[in-house]
C-alpha cells in the first residue's frame, strides 16, 4: 500500500471542493485495501470532507485549564460491502499520554501523580481523547447533537440529584446512543476504540447512563499495589518509558529508580467480545492527530451498537476532542448528517 504521509494538505483542499453544505458527510464507497495506521493512503484521496468547529466547554475547571480552547476537525468516510472506515483530525500542538503516572519523591515514596479540580477530575495527568456519539433511536439527536444527552450540573444538582460534576449523560426513557471512546494512553496501543452506549440510567450507575458494550476479555486497571502506596508492575526496560503498560510485558516492581523517576499508571491489553467492534489508530504528525476508525456495517450486538443495515437511510452523530483532560472537552452544537454515496 502506497502511503502519502505528507499530502494532508492537499486532500483536505480536495475534499473541500465535495464538502456538503452544513453539518454533512458522505461516505464514498471504496475497493482499496485500507491499512487503520492513522495516515493518509491513497484511497482518502477521493473522500468527502465535512469541517467541524469545536469551540464549546462544558466547564472552567477551578484549578486551572491549559487545553485546548478551539480547534477544526476534519472528518472524512469510505465504506465497502463489510465495514465503514472514518479518519478524524484535529490540530493538537501537544500529544498527551500522561495519564495518572508514578513518580519516585525525594523521601523514596512513590506518588501518584494527580490534580483534581473541584469536580474531583483531571486536567493535568491525563490523555488525549476522542469521542463520538452516533443516535441509534434518542429523539432529538438528528437535531441538537450530543447535547440532547447532555445534562449540565445546577448550583450542585443534576436532575435533582446532588452531584459533583460538571455535567452527565443520559437518554430519556430506553433510548439508547452508541457511544465511541479513544483513548490515547489505554487504547491507542491496542488499536481500539472502547466501544460503549449510553442509557436512561441515572445515579444508580458510577457514570450514570454511560455504560462500556460487553466484553470477554482484555481492558485497562491501575497499576497499584495491595496498599496504593506505589506501583505493582513496571516495564521490562524502564529506559524505554511509556505511559502505558501493557498486561503482556508487566515484570514485578523493583525500587531501582531515581528521584524524578517515573512508572505508568495504567496496565492495558486489547479488548474482546462486543467493546473491540470498533479499530482504530491515531497518528500524531507534530501539530494535530489522524484518528482512523474502522468497524463493521453490521456488528453482532444489535441492542447497543449502530448498525448501517440501510445506505439510503441518512444517520446522525457528534465528536468532541479531550485535550489532556478527563471530562472537559471541545465539542459542537447539533448533529452531522452521515449518508452513504451510491
Amino acid at each position: 500500500m502506497n502511503k502519502i504521509i505528507p499530502i494532508i494538505a492537499s486532500i483536505g483542499l480536495a475534499g473541500q471542493a465535495h464538502a456538503a453544505k452544513g453539518l454533512a458527510l458522505e461516505s464514498q464507497k471504496t475497493q482499496a485495501d485500507i491499512t487503520i495506521d492513522g495516515k493518509f493512503d491513497d484511497a482518502w484521496q477521493q473522500s468527502h470532507v465535512v469541517t467541524v468547529k469545536l469551540d464549546e466547554l462544558p466547564y472552567e475547571p477551578n484549578n486551572g485549564y491549559e487545553g485546548l480552547k478551539r480547534t477544526e476537525m476534519q472528518v472524512r468516510s469510505l465504506y465497502d460491502e463489510q465495514y465503514v472506515y472514518w479518519m478524524f483530525s484535529w490540530e493538537d500542538e501537544d500529544q498527551d499520554y500522561q495519564r495518572f503516572p508514578w513518580q519516585k519523591q525525594a523521601d523514596g515514596s512513590w506518588k501518584h501523580m494527580k490534580n483534581l479540580d473541584s469536580t474531583k477530575h483531571e486536567n493535568t495527568w491525563y490523555e488525549d481523547k476522542l469521542a463520538v456519539f452516533w443516535n441509534i433511536n434518542e429523539k432529538g439527536f438528528a437535531k441538537k447533537g450530543c447535547d440532547k444527552s447532555c445534562h449540565m450540573a445546577e448550583e450542585g444538582m443534576i436532575d435533582g440529584i446532588a452531584d459533583d460534576s460538571s455535567g452527565r449523560h443520559y437518554t430519556k426513557n430506553d433510548y439508547l446512543i452508541d457511544e465511541w471512546q479513544w483513548k490515547g494512553t489505554r487504547t491507542n496501543i491496542n488499536r481500539q476504540i472502547d466501544d460503549g452506549y449510553v442509557d436512561s440510567e441515572k445515579n444508580t450507575n458510577k457514570k450514570w447512563g454511560r455504560h462500556p458494550d460487553h466484553k470477554t476479555g482484555g481492558g485497562y486497571y491501575n497499576n497499584f499495589n495491595e496498599d496504593k502506596s506505589g506501583p505493582a508492575y513496571q516495564l521490562q526496560d524502564p529506559s524505554q518509558f511509556t505511559y502505558w503498560l501493557e498486561d503482556k510485558n508487566k515484570v514485578p516492581f523493583v525500587d531501582n529508580y531515581q528521584t524524578g523517576d517515573m512508572v505508568p499508571g495504567i496496565i492495558t491489553s486489547p479488548f474482546t467480545g462486543s467493546r473491540a467492534d470498533v479499530e482504530s489508530y491515531g497518528y500524531w504528525d507534530g501539530k494535530s492527530w489522524h484518528l482512523e476508525v474502522k468497524r463493521k456495517r453490521v456488528t453482532d450486538d444489535n441492542t447497543h451498537d449502530l448498525q448501517f443495515t440501510d445506505l439510503s437511510k441518512t444517520y446522525h452523530f457528534g465528536v468532541a476532542a479531550f485535550d489532556n483532560s478527563q471530562i472537559n472537552h471541545l465539542y459542537h452544537n447539533k448533529a452531522i448528517k452521515f449518508t452513504f454515496a451510491k
